[in-house]
């Protein structure tokens, strides 16, 4: 535990609770520590956080549609790196049919989330079925390949170096937001008995991000039986229950989906927008002092944004004072919209994130020019 510096003032006009009953006239923007999980104190400004006439320099917000990445390649492995740093990598991987070999990624934890598509994942724990809206945690240096009928579109997080976790669910208790008996896992079916073989078989694997290839003379796929408690495991968003307050906007944090050391991966998720008229109905605006900030926006209508459509992501360093468009923001004063209909996975990193090449030719350059009013 870290002995912050900690003993809360007020000065000047200020509400009595962050997010409720804003000073008249006035925009609120939190200036927070640790993410949303550290000391935290609410400015509140006589202009929008966001009102800058222009932007530029490598702490400008970005955007990119990622539905314009058409590289398809065969291996996983090979799927174009997006960003990273030293304890993730972030890859899209676009694929259709049958992967004639398997794979092992023995850098770390795999995250798929299945943004198109479906098929039949197997791996060395058996077969697992997957849907569009799947989430799927490899552990380390699992063995795996994928068949599918239909073109999947598959966004990969890989925690470098680390793993996969649930996060801790404090006072609401281990059932909120989704029941760990919702998590299924591969099972050794009549599928996997059938995809058994004694032929020639190439296992492709990633060390320190490099590919090196081992060859068999049968199909290593071919367990019998397993027990104890470390396994892939398959969420599917829809079984992700919201917390929820109506008189008051909780923080991305309370979203969280899976946990490592130096990032989280939250999952919004429709729910009801905050009835009670004295709540902020939308994101506040935030200088989130120590997290890079990336969302993947699954499906539906982005309630804090406008003109983004599903596959794409947005890019937010840290440092900068971000939050809602204002044709968002005026909307939400109205409550005119009473629930919201989004799904989009967060990434928020401890360190900043590199964007890579793959991202040059689909990014939206006016990105950073949203906020302006219009």
């Amino acid at each position: 535990m870290k002995n912050w510096i900690s003993f809360p003032k007020v000065e000047g006009t200020a509400s009595r609770q962050a997010h409720v009953r804003l000073p008249a006239g006035t925009y609120e923007r939190e200036m927070g520590r640790e993410g949303f999980f550290g000391p935290a104190t609410q400015m509140h400004h006589a202009h929008p956080p966001t009102g800058w006439t222009s932007f530029d320099g490598p702490l400008r917000p970005r955007a990119f549609d990622l539905n314009h990445v058409d590289t398809m390649p065969g291996c996983p492995l090979e799927a174009p790196a997006l960003m990273g740093n030293g304890a993730t990598q972030v890859r899209l991987w676009r694929f259709k049919g049958r992967m004639d070999h398997l794979v092992r990624n023995a850098d770390g934890d795999d995250l798929l989330f299945f943004h198109q598509g479906g098929g039949h994942l197997f791996c060395d724990y058996g077969h697992l079925e997957v849907r569009e809206g799947d989430y799927v945690v490899l552990p380390r240096n699992t063995c795996w390949r994928l068949e599918t009928d239909e073109a999947v579109m598959v966004l990969m997080v890989e925690a470098t170096n680390d793993a996969y976790k649930l996060p801790h669910k404090g006072l609401v208790g281990t059932h909120a937001i989704f029941d760990p008996a919702v998590l299924d896992v591969p099972t050794l079916d009549d599928a996997f008995q059938a995809q058994k073989h004694e032929r020639e078989t190439l296992v492709r694997v990633k060390k320190r991000g490099q590919l090196c290839a081992m060859t068999y003379p049968f199909n290593p796929l071919d367990a019998v039986g397993w027990h104890g408690d470390l396994a892939p495991v398959r969420l599917n968003w829809r079984d992700i229950r919201p917390l929820m307050s109506h008189r008051y906007h909780l923080p991305p944090s309370a979203h969280s989906t899976w946990i490592s050391s130096r990032f989280i991966v939250c999952t919004f998720v429709p729910r009801p927008i905050e009835s009670d008229p004295e709540a902020l109905k939308l994101p506040y605006y935030h200088s989130n002092e120590d997290f890079d900030e990336v969302l993947f926006y699954h499906r539906g209508q982005f309630f804090s944004r406008d003109n983004i459509h599903p596959g794409m992501v947005t890019y937010h360093p840290s440092g900068f004072p971000h939050g809602p468009h204002p044709k968002a923001y005026e909307v939400a004063q109205k409550f005119e919209r009473k629930e919201t209909d989004e799904v989009a996975v967060m990434i928020d990193t401890r360190d900043p994130l590199d964007v890579y090449p793959a991202m040059d030719g689909v990014e939206w350059g006016g990105y950073a020019d949203s906020w302006k009013a219009k």
